[in-house]
C-alpha cells in the first residue's frame, strides 16, 4: 500500500510515528486503537489510565512480523492520542472513589454524610459522562467503516462500545476472557463500576444475544445467582471446571471447540489482562491465581476465526504500569496480535460479501 512505500518494517521503529512506529494517519488506517484513561472504581491496585501510553512506549521495541499474518499491518494501525479532559476527569473522581472506599468499608452510614453522599452522585455522573463519550466516539468510527479497538483503563469503559456495536452490528454476542464475571449489580454502589460492566451490558444492550465468558475464578454469590438466572444469554467456562478437563484428558482444542459453538456469527471480544496467568501481567489491579497463557487465548480467537465467525471489535483493558515495564511489554504484543486478528477477520468477510 503506498502509505508504507518507505516504511522498512525490519528498521527500528521511529518513536516520533504512530504505535508500533507506523508511518499512518487515521484517515488511512483500517483499525483505529481509542485509549481510554478512566479507571475512577477500580477496587484495588490503580494505574491502568496510564497504560495506553506505556503500550504505545512498549511497542516501539515489538517486531511487526508474524508468520500467521505477513500483511495483514499494512492494512494500517493507528492510535489516537489520549484524550488528556478524560484522564484529568478521571485523576479527580479516582481520588473521590478512594475516600468513599475507604469511609464505606468502615461501616459508616452513607445517608448521614452529605460529603460522601456528593462524591457518589458525581461518580456515578462521572461513568454517565464515560460511557456518553466512548460511545461518540466508537460510533463515529463505525459509521466510517473503521475497525475500533478500545484499550483501557479499566473494564468500566467498554460498555458505551458495545453500545455502538449493536447499533452497528445488531445482534451479536461477547467472548468475555476474565478471571472475574462482572455481573455485580452497581458495585459499592456504583453503578458504571468495572466490577458491573458485564450486568450493565446484559441489562442495557438488548442486541447481545450470548455472552461467553472463559477462565473465570474470582466471583462472588450475587454473580453467581445473576448468571444461573440469565442462562438464555450468559455462559460461563470457569478456570476450574477448564482445568479439571483437561486433567481429564481432554485437550484445549476441544474445548475451544465447546467454546466456540456457544457464540453467534458476530462476536466482540472483551480481554481483560486478568484472564491470563499473574505472571503475564503481574500488575493488573486484582490478578488472581490461575488463568491463560496467551497462546492459548491466540488459538481460541484463530479456531473462532477459521470457523466462520465474524470477529467486529475487542477491547485490552486492565493493563497495569511498573517500572519494569513488563505488562505494557506483553500488553503491546497482545494488542498487536489482536490487531491483526480484526483487520485479518474482516478482511475475508469484505472479500466474501
Amino acid at each position: 500500500m503506498s502509505k508504507f512505500t518507505d516504511f522498512d518494517p525490519n528498521a527500528a521503529s521511529n518513536p516520533t510515528n504512530n504505535i508500533y512506529g507506523f508511518p499512518i494517519t487515521e484517515d488511512e488506517a483500517r483499525v483505529i486503537i481509542l485509549p481510554v484513561p478512566w479507571e475512577v472504581t477500580v477496587s484495588n491496585t490503580a494505574g491502568t489510565s496510564r497504560a495506553a501510553e506505556h503500550i504505545f512506549k512498549a511497542s516501539m521495541h515489538v517486531d511487526i512480523f508474524d508468520a500467521d499474518f505477513p500483511e495483514v499491518w499494512k492494512q494500517g494501525f493507528y492510535m489516537r492520542p489520549t484524550d488528556k479532559k478524560i484522564l484529568m476527569k478521571s485523576d479527580y473522581l479516582r481520588k473521590e472513589a478512594e475516600l468513599y472506599i475507604d469511609f464505606i468499608s468502615r461501616g459508616e452510614e452513607l445517608s448521614k454524610n452529605a460529603f460522601m453522599c456528593k462524591s457518589l452522585k458525581d461518580i456515578n455522573e462521572g461513568g454517565v459522562y464515560m460511557n456518553n463519550w466512548v460511545y461518540e466516539q466508537t460510533k463515529g468510527l463505525l459509521n466510517r467503516d473503521k475497525l475500533v479497538a478500545l484499550l483501557g483503563g479499566d473494564h468500566s469503559i467498554s460498555l458505551g462500545y458495545l453500545k455502538a456495536i449493536g447499533e452497528k452490528f445488531g445482534d451479536f454476542g461477547i467472548l468475555h476472557i476474565d478471571a472475574h464475571c462482572d455481573l455485580r449489580k452497581g458495585y459499592e454502589n456504583f453503578v458504571y463500576s468495572h466490577a458491573s460492566v458485564m450486568y450493565n451490558a446484559i441489562e442495557e444492550i438488548p442486541q447481545i444475544s450470548r455472552l461467553v465468558q472463559v477462565g473465570v475464578r474470582d466471583y462472588s454469590e450475587e454473580e453467581w445467582n445473576y448468571l444461573n438466572s440469565r442462562q438464555d444469554r450468559i455462559i460461563t467456562f470457569f478456570d476450574r471446571h477448564i482445568k479439571e478437563k483437561e486433567y481429564e484428558g481432554l485437550t484445549w482444542a476441544t474445548i475451544t471447540m465447546d467454546i466456540i459453538n456457544q457464540l453467534p456469527e458476530k462476536v466482540f471480544l472483551s480481554f481483560d489482562v486478568d484472564g491470563l496467568d499473574p505472571r503475564h501481567c503481574r500488575n493488573t489491579g486484582t490478578p488472581v491465581p490461575g488463568g491463560f497463557d496467551p497462546d492459548q487465548i491466540y488459538y481460541l480467537v484463530k479456531k473462532m476465526n477459521e470457523s466462520g465467525k465474524q470477529l467486529i471489535g475487542f477491547d485490552l483493558v486492565e493493563t497495569g504500569i511498573s517500572e519494569s515495564g513488563s505488562d505494557s511489554n506483553v500488553a503491546a504484543r497482545l494488542l498487536l496480535k489482536l490487531c491483526n486478528y480484526l483487520a485479518s477477520a474482516n478482511n475475508l468477510v469484505s472479500a466474501n460479501n
